[in-house]
């Protein structure tokens, strides 16, 4: 296993950086924009829940073929512009992205911001770090051997019934997990059903040109430093996690919003702007991200504040970018290039142009 493996296993220990590792080298999208939950979010469980019991995925079409994808934003002042593509999770699986133009200017760029992320990891040697993969598996179940059925509602756990029935069939192998990484689980089989995929199409681009064109990146991510990883996964293999809401949160999204989802999808794959605008995000992964930044472990790590470090080190970045060069590149999640208080919004607030599309 490489170290960079290591790392993500480590990443796997910090609950909600593991779902953030589901998406390697992708942005990070917490809610509908920096600062936490949107007014959406906070209510999609009761909201959802309370408007019909049926599992509504039946209408989820999405578009494939050769598709446009958004255009780009303009960032600009005195002369020099940063570019910006905003990314969308998930997308359609079977879509041929035409990334030529976003090539093109990548490649002229003299810089390219990553997008904002979070990393785990430690100083451990690769050697050391393969002796701890087994309790980085263990550390994912439930402590004292519990089943989900242990750890849940009773009413929560007949949605997951259903649920798992329809996407993961009879498997019974993430019935001792924790309700965080079973959820997950869920999640990620059910949008393949469905015909949308996770993983970004635009990071490897992204790198490809970088590489291609030697233009150097400049990481706009938040470290986590662990210093003692044996520890920590012997603390989180033990203890208890308040997770139950990100656990109910996740099966609202998957029993009601699929559809838009797909819609969303479609809307970036065609390059339909106001569809976007117009289709909120209604995100579970506040929820169980604040099951890791309001715990113990995560106040020892520093691990507070993340989307405010995050948009930080970000804004700072784009700064510099466009006061050392003429032309810079730079990747966003879609909610903060299109949110009213997101990462474009503030540089506009600092007084740059920005123009969409």
């Amino acid at each position: 296993m490489s170290p960079r493996s290591i790392t993500r296993g480590l990443m796997a220990l910090g609950l909600c950086l593991a779902w953030l590792s589901a998406f390697p080298q992708a942005p990070v999208e917490p809610g509908s924009g920096p600062g936490g939950d949107s007014g959406v979010d906070d209510g999609i469980v009761a909201t959802l829940v309370a408007e019909d019991d049926d599992i509504v995925d039946m209408g989820v079409v999405v578009v494939s073929g050769v598709q446009p994808g958004p255009g780009l934003w303009r960032v600009s002042r005195d002369g020099h512009t940063l570019y910006v593509l905003g990314e969308v999770s998930p997308l359609p699986r079977r879509m041929d992205w035409m990334w030529n133009e976003v090539e093109t200017v990548a490649a002229q760029s003299t810089v390219i911001l990553a997008s904002p992320a979070v990393s785990m990891g430690s100083d451990i040697g690769a050697f050391r770090g393969l002796m701890l993969v087994p309790s980085l598996l263990r550390a994912r179940r439930n402590p004292g051997g519990k089943r989900l059925a242990d750890v849940v509602p009773a009413e929560s756990y007949a949605r997951w019934q259903s649920l798992k029935a329809r996407y993961m069939g009879a498997s019974n192998r993430v019935e001792r997990w924790r309700p965080i990484f079973a959820s997950q689980e869920l999640y990620n089989d059910a949008i393949k059903q469905v015909g949308l995929r996770q993983d970004s199409v635009v990071q490897p681009l992204v790198a490809r040109v970088a590489k291609a064109h030697a233009i150097p990146v400049v990481s706009t991510t938040v470290e986590i430093k662990v210093e003692d990883p044996k520890a920590l996964i012997r603390e989180f293999g033990s203890g208890p996690l308040d997770d139950v809401a990100c656990f109910d949160r996740t099966l609202a999204r998957i029993e009601h919003d699929l559809q838009r989802m797909g819609e969303r999808a479609n809307a970036w794959a065609t390059g339909d702007i106001e569809a976007l605008r117009a289709l909120p995000t209604q995100s579970q992964f506040a929820a169980c991200m604040r099951v890791l930044t309001e715990s113990g472990i995560a106040q020892r790590l520093g691990i507070t504040d993340i989307d405010q470090q995050l948009e930080t080190r970000w804004l700072a970045a784009a700064e510099q970018a466009l006061a050392d060069n003429a032309t810079s590149f730079a990747t966003l999640p879609m909610s903060l290039v299109l949110s009213p208080d997101g990462y474009l919004a503030k540089l506009a607030e600092k007084g740059y142009a920005v123009e969409a599309p």
